[in-house]
């Protein structure tokens, strides 16, 4: 049977092994230095090195990623989704090494990932859009422009990737410079790539999206529908199948248009079409994601269809599974189970999870990537596990959501999870006709939060390599630093420093130096937005921060003038000082 390499980590890369379980292939996992005792490499039959600690050294690099798909002798690359997932060049990479791209080919990737080439072919098709400009923008002077032609609001979007990165709205022309640099420095991070496009904004939509399969020959189905709009920054929280409060006409227009878009460029593999639907019934095309989304399980448990499987089936195999949409069998919701805090904006928090209690009862699954003990890594996606329930009917699925969400208890660092059973509880989520948005959260819920006590910060999980003579054969050996750092000094706890601690609101100048402007979270400085020895404002906006792939800004906690300290492009820790303010 195949040997498949999942070039990912974390919870997706432990569905895909366990799929491969399943259907007979061979799992072979890759990790980072500091996922070399994570719960993807103990689970998958075979794990090989991605030597280094950040994505792009990892993850994010092609060749590292084909050297471990020689070494493991693989016959197939699973990209997951995130990371190289939607990169037409890994997929052509993958290809040209003689092995098979779990997906669509890198040139329905290239046609359907550029979100303005994906305009085009909605367009073509007769899908509904919203206003826009079909090409990359030139710079943010076209921003301004195009806003003065169709009023505001507006929004920047990367023009590759997806995710809820690099999307800016703009409703005020003044801020339309500082979120097209915004956009595009996310979008450069998050894909590799800065090109962004902008159409008109619609207010308070839902997000509603179709899940695809496709034989890569023209023929494509639509295998159920998804509503999303509980969100966040862009990024999604809360998704549930089917869709709810959707008449027959509006789903049968969604899910054939979807299937047309995906039918013009013979899709090949599972993918999604989204949409967004106005209040008064109008809807517009959004994108496409050519990959497997992180909500396809609500899709699974109400289709029967095991979408990781059709996967498989349609990669090496070139047949559906499916003839037509199956009719969907009760309500799931799917909780996004990240390390965030509400309380602070939805502000990172990544560290060590020093107790887990997963939910049962009927209906419950725990898709996870980690398990009690193991640390959710600064350097990548904040997202760690996701808590899915299926029920009878919408009202019940919803009941047997919130009892499980109560019986989840994560101990380390701070979690979404007040924010998803305020969701669940509010009667505007509760309601038939579902009265959310996708900027919902944000407008009405924030107020409501309160910070959370967050863990110490953990020390870098590095690898230390050596050679070594291994009976006449020379190899590399690595071994964590930190277990050499204590052999050395004769300590015997790896765990020492870890403990829980509430480190109060970072850079509030409550600390020993009241100047200090500290920073929230470890991350990447990628800019500062007021120049050195200028006068700020108590609240202003002073930095970003690039962290777990989401920017995070840095306000002044005082007001004076502001003397920067750290460099763009410096990777600081939590707490550490970054400017100073006199």
């Amino acid at each position: 049977m195949p040997r498949i390499l999942i070039a990912n980590r974390g919870e997706i890369a432990v569905r895909i092994i366990r799929a491969c379980a399943q259907t007979g292939h061979t799992s072979i996992a890759v990790y980072a230095d500091q996922d070399i005792e994570a719960m993807h490499t103990q689970l998958a039959d075979e794990a090989h090195a991605l030597p280094g600690t950040s994505a792009a050294d990892t993850y994010l690099s092609i060749d590292a990623l084909l050297a471990a798909a020689r070494a493991s002798d693989a016959d197939a690359v699973h990209p997951g989704y995130g990371f190289l997932s939607e990169n037409a060049e890994f997929a052509a990479a993958v290809k040209d090494a003689g092995l098979i791209w779990i997906g669509p080919t890198a040139t329905t990737i290239r046609a359907l990932g550029d979100k303005v080439t994906a305009r085009r072919i909605a367009e073509k098709v007769g899908a509904p859009l919203a206003p826009g400009i079909d090409r990359p923008l030139a710079g943010a002077a076209e921003v301004e422009e195009f806003a003065a032609a169709h009023g505001l609001p507006i929004i920047i979007k990367a023009a590759h990737g997806g995710g809820g990165r690099g999307m800016k709205i703009v409703r005020d022309l003044a801020e339309a410079a500082e979120a097209f640099d915004s956009a595009t420095r996310e979008a450069l991070e998050a894909f590799g790539r800065p090109e962004c496009f902008v159409e008109k904004y619609l207010e308070r939509p839902r997000h509603v999206e179709v899940q695809i399969l496709g034989d890569g020959h023209g023929r494509t189905v639509a295998v159920g529908d998804r509503d999303c709009s509980a969100q966040r920054r862009n990024q999604k929280l809360i998704e549930e199948a089917p869709a709810p409060n959707l008449g027959h006409d509006q789903r049968e227009r969604l899910h054939r248009a979807a299937e047309d878009i995906c039918a013009a460029v013979d899709y090949r593999g599972a993918g999604t079409v989204e949409f967004l639907l106005a209040a008064d019934g109008t809807m517009t095309f959004l994108e496409v994601n050519t990959r497997l989304q992180v909500e396809h399980p609500v899709t699974e448990a109400v289709s029967g269809v095991d979408l990781v499987a059709e996967q498989f089936r349609i990669a090496f195999d070139g047949e559906l599974g499916l003839a037509a949409t199956p009719e969907p069998r009760g309500h799931a919701i799917e909780l996004r189970i990240n390390a965030e805090d509400p309380g602070r904006g939805f502000l990172p928090t990544p560290g060590r999870i020093e107790a887990l209690t997963v939910p049962g009862g009927p209906g419950v699954r725990w898709d996870a990537g980690v398990r009690s003990g193991d640390t959710v890594q600064a350097a990548f996606d904040s997202l760690f596990a996701k808590l899915i329930v299926h029920g009878p009917d919408r009202a019940t699925a919803i009941a047997r959501t919130l009892t499980a969400a109560r019986e989840l208890q994560v101990s380390g660092p701070a979690t979404v999870l007040p924010c998803t059973l305020e969701i669940l509880t509010d009667p505007a989520f509760a309601s038939a006709d579902l009265g959310i948005h996708t900027q919902w959260i944000e407008s009405e819920l924030m107020p409501r939060f309160t910070a959370q006590s967050r863990p110490a910060p953990v020390a870098e999980a590095s690898l230390r390599r050596f050679t070594v003579d291994l009976d006449g054969r020379r190899a590399t050996l690595g071994l964590p630093a930190d277990l050499i750092a204590h052999l050395g000094a004769g300590v015997g706890s790896r765990d020492a420093g870890t403990e829980n601690a509430d480190t109060g609101d970072a850079g509030d100048g409550t600390g020993s130096d009241p100047t200090a402007v500290a920073a929230p979270v470890p991350g990447n400085l990628v800019d500062y937005l007021v120049s050195d020895g200028a006068e700020v404002s108590e609240g202003d906006d002073i930095a970003v921060l690039s962290a777990m792939k989401m920017e995070t800004r840095i306000p002044a906690h005082r007001s004076g003038i502001l003397h920067q300290v750290a460099s763009i492009g410096d990777m600081v820790s939590v707490g550490e000082t970054i400017a100073r303010i006199d």
